[in-house]
């Protein structure tokens, strides 16, 4: 069988692949000829990220297609029911990059924390006094209060790193519940456990964060899940990331309360028009920005590509 891994595989992907039988291309093929391509080289399986999208036009016009692959979580750029009821099978690899998108994460708190998204374009060109001065107001983390919307894999992993640097962490799904985690194993003391309450009432949670961090998927009728009315609910100067899906925030409310003062900073690595984003998102000294890295390591590349070559070689069994 042919693969076309159209925004690449990792190499310990594409090995598994290859000694199982498999042939597998990576030449990126354009988004206007993908279609053509596939019918062209008789392609049965596409593998893609977040940059190639596998909508019904493609499909209808692909008989020969089996499989769609996804390399990553979200599946929004594939259009997933219709290509399972036209027989195929759609994988993603949801495992394999949560610890990635969670140390992003971590690293924007501590950057929107102490204005190192800010300090590092001006340092250059300012006067060392005048900056040492205009970014001493930092914060600390430990003893914050983080909320994390969305406690899948990643929130979950998240909240370990949360909890490991002694921040409060409060978690919010659509259904109340709890959840035991497991710490990275101290040396002489095992695995610590530990139990995170969820909640599914805004109020009980949003109120009380100093951090949001954003983990849900974009929303199948294309609304925000944070917009004026979730701003409203939010403690004034709260900081916020986004490392999930481009429009579960509201980015014209974001910057509407940005200038206001009820959110002080955000972390954005996902956007609404990638990969052409609001100017004025890039450009906002209150806002550090990251082109769609989450999942980005060279460690979670080689899981996802050796997850892909799992669940290909699972279906369709060795070549």
């Amino acid at each position: 069988m042919k693969i076309l891994a159209n925004d690449g595989i990792s190499n310990e992907g594409k090995k598994a692949l290859e000694n199982a039988g498999y042939t597998v291309i990576t030449e990126k093929v354009n988004q206007e000829d993908l279609a053509t391509k596939i019918n062209e080289e008789n392609y049965e399986i596409v593998l893609v990220r977040s940059a190639t999208t596998v909508r019904k036009e493609v499909i209808d016009v692909c008989p020969g297609l089996k499989l769609i692959g996804r390399g990553g979580v979200g599946m929004d750029n594939i259009d997933v029911n219709y290509a399972r009821e036209k027989g195929l099978k759609v994988i993603n690899t949801p495992a394999s990059s949560s610890q990635s998108v969670a140390e992003l994460v971590m690293g924007q708190l501590f950057s929107i924390s102490r204005f190192l998204h800010d300090s590092f374009k001006n340092m250059g060109d300012g006067d060392f006094n005048t900056l040492k001065k205009n970014y001493a107001k930092g914060i600390e983390l430990r003893g914050k209060t983080l909320g994390i919307i969305g406690f899948g894999r990643i929130g979950q992993s998240l909240a370990t790193y949360a909890l490991g640097i002694g921040m409060n962490v409060k978690a919010l799904e659509l259904n109340a519940k709890d959840v035991e985690l497991s710490l990275a194993e101290i040396p002489g003391y095992g695995i610590p456990k530990v139990k995170i309450q969820v909640e599914s009432d805004w109020t009980k949670v949003i109120p009380e964060c100093d951090f949001i961090s954003v983990h849900v998927p974009k929303q199948p009728n294309g609304d925000a899940v944070i917009g004026e009315k979730e701003f409203e609910m939010m403690k004034n100067g709260v900081r916020l990331v986004n490392a999930a899906r481009g429009g579960v925030i509201d980015e014209t409310a974001l910057l509407k309360v940005l200038e206001t003062g009820k959110v002080s900073y955000v972390a954005l690595d996902v956007f609404e028009n990638e990969p052409t984003p609001n100017k004025s998102l890039l450009n906002h000294p209150k806002i550090a920005v990251t082109p769609h890295i989450g999942a980005a390591t060279l460690e979670a590349q080689d899981r996802i590509g050796i997850e892909l070559a799992n669940q290909i070689i699972d279906t369709f069994g060795i070549k």
